[in-house]
């Protein structure tokens, strides 16, 4: 499993640290550009997920018609490209421009769906644990790195480096990743369409949670480096000594977030005291002014935000039917993506007129809905996976199961040799569709 997931887990990591080497001193940075002002500056960091928004769903939809690396390789090119528009930005808006040319590259839900084509469905929470992981990586040396080379160099390095980072992975994309195996769908043509993925309430409840998710970290982002320099009066080469400690306890925090979510079955009371370190998180950024109180509310949004990385796409693939996991996970990333162009805007705005006391009242208030939001989710342990050996089982009598209640999905894996059946374990057990599948 891990020499199918590693490589494209590292296309992952190489493109989400181009954008986030630059989140650390974006919003300053676009400020004080020829044009800028504060709403501006959310624009830009939040305006390469304006296009990501719109192009998420395309992308996943092409990635399930035409195939994964055809679309991987377009949506690379796409965020070179822009990444290079950005480096020769001078003024605010060409960095404008670069920042939704980035995000035309909407690969974040195309390379999930691979992760999820080339994985059994007992080994995904594992999988996508580890993608989270090297993420989560990518994401702690970027908040290094990035406050170190914009300070040495410029914050255009940071843009020339992301484009370069997003080559490396096109030849990690056709030099390390297989081909999926060759999986045969038994669906209608109806139920392939786009709208048969809001028809499920809790993949609907989990689009939401995306939304939520990355409205905070962009809101974060935004204000965190202006406070640091307008309240503490930091450098860029000072960052480090809020990033650090946050991002390595967010690292922490990850191990047991997944093991409690996946293993245990306890995925919601995770995203709920996920929520409840975030609201502490913006109190504390917000309204205090001792340094080491500010960063401790920077780290507690780190340990918040990264507890639910490695659960997030995981019930996404697990609640999604298998055909419409590219579509799935496109319409997941499209309100991700949203909720990062949103946070960059009204945090701009927010913090122009009522400075970060008002934005931390603001989320404080987002996430108590937030909270309500998230118990009304069935728990995802309760959709099972049951894997049968086509040399045992009779492939020919899935079709029988499609008016079963509590089955949930099915397929034949056919470079594998096995049938996948997606079952809801609380209205009906493994033996029963054992005996209803025998030769």
């Amino acid at each position: 499993m891990i020499k199918k997931v590693l490589p494209l887990s590292l296309i992952v990591a190489l493109r989400f640290f181009g954008l986030f080497i630059v989140l650390s001193v974006l919003s300053n940075y676009a400020k004080e550009l020829p044009g800028g002002t504060a709403f501006l500056a959310g624009l830009a960091l939040g305006g390469y997920a304006l296009t990501q928004a719109v192009l998420q769903v395309p992308f996943g939809v092409m990635s399930d018609k035409f195939g994964r690396k055809k679309t991987l390789l377009f949506g690379l090119l796409l965020f070179a490209f822009g990444s290079a528009v950005a480096a020769i930005a001078d003024n605010i808006y060409i960095l404008l421009l670069g920042r939704f040319l980035q995000g035309a590259g909407a690969i974040g839900s195309v390379v999930t769906a691979m992760i999820a084509d080339q994985v059994r469905e007992d080994e995904r929470a594992h999988s996508m644990a580890i993608m989270g992981m090297v993420i989560a990586m990518s994401f702690a040396a970027a908040m290094i790195i990035g406050p170190v080379i914009a300070g040495i160099w410029s914050v255009s390095a940071l843009f020339w480096l992301t484009g370069a980072l997003a080559l490396t992975a096109l030849v990690i994309l056709f030099t390390a990743v297989p081909e999926p195996p060759h999986i045969e769908h038994h669906y209608s043509e109806e139920e392939a369409k786009i709208k048969e993925v809001f028809k499920d309430k809790d993949l609907v409840r989990m689009y939401i949670t995306f939304l939520f998710h990355s409205s905070t970290m962009a809101i974060a982002f935004f204000i965190i480096p202006i406070v640091m320099k307008s309240k503490f009066d930091m450098t860029r080469m000072e960052y480090w000594k809020v990033y650090l400690p946050a991002v390595l306890f967010g690292i922490i925090a990850m191990a047991p977030a997944a093991i409690l979510g996946e293993k245990y079955g306890k995925g919601k009371e995770i995203f709920v005291v996920s929520v409840l370190f975030i609201i502490a998180s913006f109190a504390l950024m917000g309204f205090s002014s001792n340094f080491w109180l500010f960063a401790t509310g920077a780290t507690f949004f780190f340990i918040g935000f990264n507890m639910f990385e490695p659960l997030l796409q995981s019930f996404v693939a697990k609640f999604a039917k298998v055909h419409q996991k590219g579509a799935a996970l496109g319409v997941a990333n499209t309100f991700s993506y949203v909720g990062i162009f949103l946070g960059g805007a009204i945090g701009g705005w927010l913090y122009g007129h009522y400075q970060e006391q008002g934005v931390a009242i603001a989320v404080m208030v987002l996430c108590i809905f937030w909270i309500l939001w998230i118990l009304g989710m069935r728990n995802p342990a309760l959709r099972a996976n049951l894997f049968l050996s086509t040399d045992i089982f009779d492939e020919n009598k899935l079709a029988e199961l499609k008016n079963i209640e509590g089955i949930n999905d099915f397929y034949t894996n056919k470079t594998e040799k096995t049938i996948v059946i997606k079952y809801e374990s609380e209205v009906i057990d493994e033996d029963t569709i054992r005996g209803m599948m025998l030769k």
